[in-house]
């Protein structure tokens, strides 16, 4: 970052169903994020704002992107950051498949018309030491009050299955289950609701983040534990606050489709950059 103080630092801002991200391109240009600039980026005051930074670079056979919340942290997985740059790098490229290297592993996305991007998320975690837990446990019911699911795609995901997602308080219910013990690397938390033979309506609460509009690793991960408690079948529609979601537990990995927005593009001054050091 010590070049770009003094010419500024391009971004793009982005969104998936209101699930908003800053995007830095360090193909040109050498970035350094650290989890101070991911913090002062994430100010929507002070800052831009976003629910995730993710940065683009090369990696050794196709391009890596690195993830930060809010509070600096890192997360291997972003779905619906992913596939807006998906569809960023398949609009600039012309391609309509692509892979992409994250803390997941390499992730396919696709074109799938209409303005849609798909993207494998790969396949569940389903073992406790792989998510992870802090003990040994059924990992589809947690000793916890409302013996949720536990998932991993990638980052720990904790889903509740409740009769109406509406009359709990997200506020207070994410942040006391984020920090529970059985999750030593911190927790996601969903609150999911059936509504339908392959329907679920379902809010969020992301670690590091707080409430969030839209989550695709978590529509992901709600979308297997329903499957795998024989709520839905293995393809659902996920009705998030941003939006809907479709998800698709196949042979291959966990497939979400959804639709992108790049919302614009700008430049961090000099002197915004200079008072971070």
């Amino acid at each position: 970052m010590q070049s770009s103080a003094h010419i500024g630092l391009p971004f793009m801002k982005m969104h998936g169903l209101g699930n908003d991200f800053v995007v830095l391109d360090a193909r040109a240009q050498q970035i350094d994020v650290d989890a101070g600039l991911a913090r002062a980026l994430g100010d929507r005051h002070r800052g831009v704002g976003f629910d995730q930074l993710a940065v683009i670079s090369h990696g050794a056979d196709t391009l890596h992107l690195t993830f930060f919340n809010t509070d600096g942290s890192q997360a291997n997985a972003c779905g619906n950051a992913t596939r807006c740059i998906a569809r960023h790098l398949m609009e600039e490229t012309g391609e309509t498949e692509l892979q992409l290297t994250t803390g997941r592993g390499v992730l396919t996305a696709r074109d799938e018309g209409h303005g849609l991007t798909a993207v494998n998320m790969g396949h569940p975690q389903l073992d406790w030491a792989d998510i992870p837990l802090a003990d040994a446990m059924d990992t589809l019911s947690l000793p916890i009050d409302g013996t949720p699911a536990a998932t991993g795609m990638g980052n720990p995901h904790c889903t509740f299955f409740v009769e109406d997602v509406e009359a709990i308080d997200l506020a207070e219910f994410g942040a006391a289950h984020e920090h529970h013990p059985l999750f030593p690397e911190r927790t996601n938390v969903q609150i999911a609701q059936i509504t339908g033979p392959d329907r679920m309506r379902m809010r969020v609460w992301e670690r590091g983040v707080g409430i969030t509009l839209a989550s695709g690793s978590s529509s992901c991960a709600a979308a297997v534990a329903a499957a795998r408690l024989g709520l839905t079948g293995r393809a659902v529609r996920i009705d998030l606050d941003g939006g809907s979601l479709s998800v698709e537990w196949r042979d291959d990995g966990v497939w979400m489709i959804g639709p992108t927005t790049h919302v614009f593009s700008g430049t961090l001054t000099p002197a915004f950059l200079a008072s971070l050091t």
